[in-house]
């Protein structure tokens, strides 16, 4: 994508935690040419790294996945706001792009994404109305939006009054009392259709939600509710919502990164209707995976007969303190780490005389502080000041917004390129 290449042009500078200092005004682009070696070329702790192997498996293993059950493929960039990991996901294969918050399609649409799924109701008449103008200026862009309630509806047309393309709107339906947004009942999904039939600003295209919502989660239960949400698509085919608006298919929509096998399964029983259907996945957390809790509920641990998500970040940090035998101190903290979801997990030893690494054991991370992470040692333990400790890490969302520019590194450590991030 042509819109990529200011990426490459762009200055290095003190803006990018981790990267050498002596790289100091050299572009992006320069850097990258260079290859330098993550461990021996200048690169300062904390740093994070995102495995170009690993990351290209991934993306390879989903899109196999999305292909193999017939499904299109809208992963959530909110995961990683990274244009360069957007591009490569649609080289791979995507439908497009899931967003969640207007900032997030503006950097989208800078970037040249053509298809973006907003699982979000947007009443923010200023989006709105710059959404508008995004679709009157070009005919190839392609925006869904939710909507899960009347009030909403009332809002969205209000600001798009006058605009020369109505906005397409899925009706959001809710995973059940308790849980997230969402119409709770298929009467409510019902009067939320007839208000967008009211008006000439929204076009209806289809039914959407997100079955990780599920009150108590569980594979009963969340296929219980993926039928509801198919079986709401069929009751408005029935009725008819859906023709006469020039739409060329229907769109069924959920899928995030812990149950994408039961939206697999489910979105294969789904009868002829009208139109074809566009039955769109929208996991995002498989692009880096996790050391946490994705690795937890990855579906790929039902199914390994299909194949399994690999971690790829990892975040070096070093040994700065080393009060008692039990205990140290690396300079990565919570402005370095996620932590909202589980402590990273200590994996690797990079011994500061040798370069030789080895696993951490015997090492576990017990808290972070703003830029330290408390560890607690093994009596047996060989760790001094200096050693370079690799942690893997929980949650991908909240790794990749910590980092504006990640390297992206081959596994001897050659950095390849850079990947930024617009949070």
């Amino acid at each position: 994508m042509g819109f990529l290449a200011g990426l490459a042009e762009e200055r290095v500078d003190h803006r990018f935690k981790g990267l050498p200092p002596d790289a100091d005004g050299l572009t992006v682009g320069e850097l990258a040419a260079q290859r330098r070696n993550l461990f021996t070329d200048g690169f300062t702790t904390p740093v994070l790294a995102l495995s170009a192997e690993r990351l290209e498996h991934n993306l390879a293993l989903m899109e196999t996945y999305a292909t193999r059950h017939g499904l299109a493929f809208a992963p959530h960039g909110k995961t990683t706001m990274a244009p360069e990991l957007f591009a490569r996901q649609l080289d791979h294969g995507a439908w497009g792009i899931t967003l969640a918050v207007p900032h997030q399609v503006r950097v989208a649409r800078a970037f040249g994404i053509r298809r973006i799924f907003l699982a979000n109701e947007l009443v923010d008449a200023a989006a709105l109305k710059w959404i508008a103008a995004e679709l009157a200026r070009d005919a190839e862009f392609q925006l869904i939006c939710y909507v899960d309630s009347v009030r909403g509806v009332e809002l969205m047309d209000a600001a798009l009054a006058g605009a020369a393309r109505p906005v397409d709107v899925v009706v959001e339906l809710g995973a059940g009392e308790g849980a997230r947004t969402g119409a709770r009942t298929e009467a409510e999904c019902t009067a939320v259709a007839d208000a967008v039939a009211a008006t000439r600003t929204l076009r209806l295209v289809g039914v959407a939600g997100y079955e990780a919502e599920v009150p108590g989660a569980t594979p009963e239960r969340v296929a219980a509710w993926l039928r509801r949400l198919t079986a709401l698509a069929s009751e408005f085919d029935k009725a008819g919502r859906f023709s006469g608006t020039g739409l060329d298919e229907i769109v069924v929509s959920a899928g995030g990164s812990a149950w994408f096998d039961a939206v697999a399964d489910t979105f294969a029983e789904i009868p002829e209707l009208s139109l074809p259907v566009l039955k769109l996945l929208r996991s995002g957390a498989y692009v880096s995976h996790d050391d946490g809790q994705y690795r937890r509920v990855t579906p790929f641990n039902r199914i390994p007969e299909e194949g399994a998500l690999h971690p790829a970040f990892r975040l070096w940090a070093q040994v700065v303190s080393r009060p008692s035998p039990d205990q140290a101190f690396v300079n990565a903290g919570k402005r370095d780490a996620a932590y909202d979801l589980d402590l990273p997990e200590a994996q690797v030893v990079r011994g500061a005389r040798d370069g030789v690494e080895r696993p951490a054991t015997g090492i576990e991370v017990t808290a972070l502080s703003d830029q330290h992470a408390w560890l607690r040692t093994s009596p047996d333990v060989h760790l001094e000041v200096g050693d370079w400790v690799g942690l893997g890490l929980s949650h991908p969302c909240t790794s990749f917004d910590k980092w504006p520019l990640i390297p992206l590194v081959e596994a001897d450590g050659t950095v390849t390129d850079y990947v930024r991030t617009y949070f």
